[in-house]
């Protein structure tokens, strides 16, 4: 019998999406491309590198500082919950939110692919009754931030590597721009999106779920801002251990890793991929691929390490309950 202290007066998703979840999810194809991407890293490691020396800079490593470079990276999940809960107006939920947050960047960290992305709308709905099409579209707006801010670190690497006051004037306008969300969201409602097939629906909420109250947006962004800059400083700050190169190009390494996820192609557990993307960003920089090679690994270890625990943790928190009160979405 299904445990109902985990259902939240669920709605769940119409029958066609469960039905397309699933026939995703147990696509062989995903499984077999993510299987030989893990396998050939094992493979080229051991012979450009070999596993025995590449995990030695790790028994030099000290204790603290890994304590420290797991606190901030945990700080940065709680942060986004925190972004969650407010673009929801999830209030006085916050620790099922975070269960929520922590597995789906376990599902994501760890399932090929990206299938992991799969698990923020299921859980929305499992947890706090939100319609499967709503709660993508929102994961959606908020892929659109992430995306706006790693932009914005893409202009403090220009401004770092070679420093003018152009790069300021960048960087103002690259964050200006953020009010084009709210003419997007005034969008939804538009005539020309009224028609009856499902494209125009699907445009029409993808639109309207789009943040549209100014101080939201501002708050949104704020959340954004804290939660990369926590999760950059905490991994260019490893992977410093494992690379004595300049801050900017620690940074370009970290952010060629963390765009791994826009491949066409992504290995289990991101094996293959997060460390092509890594040593793809560094070499063109000058740094020899054996080495960027050997500290993406390194950096991608202590991620799925971190993923794992914190994962785990996340099961321990509580999850809504149908006594009236959890899972509501609090106006």
């Amino acid at each position: 019998m299904q445990d109902q202290s985990l259902i939240v007066d669920t709605q769940s998703p119409p029958n066609a999406v469960v039905s397309i979840t699933q026939r995703v999810l147990n696509r062989w194809a995903n499984w077999l491309i993510g299987g030989l991407l893990f396998g050939a890293l094992a493979v080229i490691v051991e012979q450009a590198v070999g596993w025995r020396q590449l995990l030695a800079p790790w028994y030099e490593l000290s204790p603290w500082l890994l304590a420290w470079l797991f606190a901030l990276t945990t700080m940065s999940y709680g942060l986004r919950a925190m972004r969650v809960r407010d673009y929801w107006g999830l209030k006085g939920h916050f620790p099922a939110v975070l269960r929520l947050t922590l597995l789906h960047n376990a599902a994501n960290n760890l399932l090929p692919m990206r299938l992991g992305e799969l698990v923020f709308p299921w859980l929305m709905g499992r947890y706090f009754g939100q319609g499967f099409v709503e709660a993508t579209a929102s994961l959606l707006w908020l892929r659109v931030l992430d995306l706006h801010f790693l932009g914005l670190i893409g202009v403090l690497i220009l401004k770092l590597s070679q420093p003018s006051w152009i790069w300021w004037a960048a960087g103002a306008f690259w964050v200006a721009a953020l009010g084009l969300l709210i003419l997007v969201s005034r969008l939804g409602g538009a005539a020309i999106l009224a028609g009856p097939g499902w494209a125009s629906r699907l445009v029409r909420q993808v639109l309207q779920s789009a943040p549209k109250d100014p101080w939201l947006i501002i708050r949104l962004y704020g959340w954004t801002a804290l939660i990369w800059a926590l999760k950059f400083f905490a991994f260019a700050s490893l992977l410093q251990s494992f690379l004595a190169i300049e801050t900017w190009r620690l940074l370009v390494g970290v952010m060629g890793a963390e765009l791994s996820s826009v491949l066409p192609v992504h290995g289990i557990a991101g094996a293959g991929s997060y460390e092509l993307a890594a040593v793809a960003a560094l070499a063109p920089l000058g740094v020899e691929p054996r080495l960027a090679l050997a500290a993406a690994v390194n950096l991608h270890l202590f991620l799925l390490g971190s993923t794992v625990l914190l994962g785990a943790l996340g099961l321990l928190l509580p999850v809504p309950r149908p006594d009236g009160n959890d899972g509501q979405r609090a106006d």
